[in-house]
């Protein structure tokens, strides 16, 4: 799908709430943006808070931000073999696709498929594909909020607003039709989060290291439909897939083990650790052993140019703002 527009943004934090991101996403020149969906290290979620969605969705729309990625805990691991461990990733993920919903699809959700810890490859997946499919059960009525529930939610949010700022000379609309805020990047239409498998660098007993065990886990799931996968330039370039020197034929791989069509984010990073060590470490773009003309070319390529671009780099404000731009200035109109 071609597009003249880069889908740019980095990883921010929600600890002063979606609005005060999506802000901070378009001061530094950003026009989508990441954010974990609770604490990456803990378990624990902040509260949601129905006015901040409002302004949130209004904002995001108005500013072409939507829709944004949502990044589960580090901690989770669905394909772990200890059963309490197991559990834990399940209650949370089941309640973040349920807070998610009230976003009303403005946020898909992108989480890292695990480890099997010493049980091998196939009970890891075979763990992790029970997870998707107690809680990617058909469809969204039997999945915690229904549509019309998702509609009240906002309407309500909104409604707050109006009597908080009852005194106040700017508007708020009574409802505004999610429909209008929409951009070509758009989830899917029944505002469902789409749940994105995350390609590792195959450290340890990881998952998701090889492009055919995402075909796996995948074809493993019942209502598949809502998944897809979030492609990390780091992890890719560490599992031994060379970005770097043959992007094309990286791609077609892709797409004969899982289909570009499920391919719907890029993590899009530098690495710090050469090519095939099987070590997770970023780099900032330019500063790692991909490179930043490895880089432009990924951006650029005519199947991948049209995807959302996360970056994950260690870096500040400034620093995201600085590599934001770069890319924008080497992006193909």
């Amino acid at each position: 799908m071609p597009t003249s527009t880069l889908k740019i943004g980095c990883h921010l934090s929600i600890a002063d709430g979606y609005l005060a991101a999506a802000k901070t996403a378009v001061s530094i020149g950003a026009n989508t943006f990441q954010v974990f969906s609770r604490n990456p290290r803990g378990g624990s979620a902040r509260a949601v808070d129905a006015g901040d969605i409002a302004q949130f969705l209004r904002y995001a729309g108005e500013h072409g931000l939507l829709p944004v990625l949502a990044h589960a805990p580090y901690t989770l691991n669905a394909a772990s073999s200890t059963e309490a461990t197991r559990e834990f990733a399940e209650s949370c993920m089941s309640g973040d696709l349920k807070t998610l919903r009230l976003l009303c699809g403005a946020a898909n959700y992108t989480f890292h498929p695990g480890s099997h810890t010493g049980t091998g490859m196939e009970e890891g997946i075979g763990h992790l594909v029970g997870l998707l499919n107690r809680i990617l059960v058909q469809p969204s009525e039997e999945l915690g909020v229904r549509s019309e529930e998702r509609e009240i939610n906002w309407v309500s949010g909104i409604q707050n607003l109006e009597r908080e700022k009852k005194d106040s000379t700017r508007s708020v609309p009574s409802a505004v039709p999610y429909s209008s805020l929409l951009t070509p990047h758009s989830t899917l239409p029944n505002h469902e989060p789409r749940i994105l498998l995350e390609t590792m660098s195959g450290k340890g007993s990881e998952i998701g290291a090889d492009f055919s065990q995402l075909r796996q886990i995948i074809d493993g799931v019942t209502h598949n439909e809502d998944l897809g996968v979030c492609m990390d330039t780091c992890h890719v370039f560490a599992a031994g897939y060379d970005i770097a020197g043959d992007l094309d034929d990286v791609l077609e791989q892709f797409d004969r083990e899982v289909g570009l069509s499920r391919l719907k984010a890029v993590h899009l990073n530098d690495s710090m650790m050469p090519f095939g060590s099987r070590k997770d470490r970023h780099a900032k773009i330019g500063e790692g052993l991909i490179g930043a003309d490895a880089l432009v070319r990924f951006v650029n390529h005519p199947a991948l140019r049209h995807l959302p671009f996360y970056l994950e780099t260690p870096n500040e404000l400034d620093g995201y703002a600085a590599e934001i731009a770069f890319f924008r200035d080497n992006f193909s109109a």
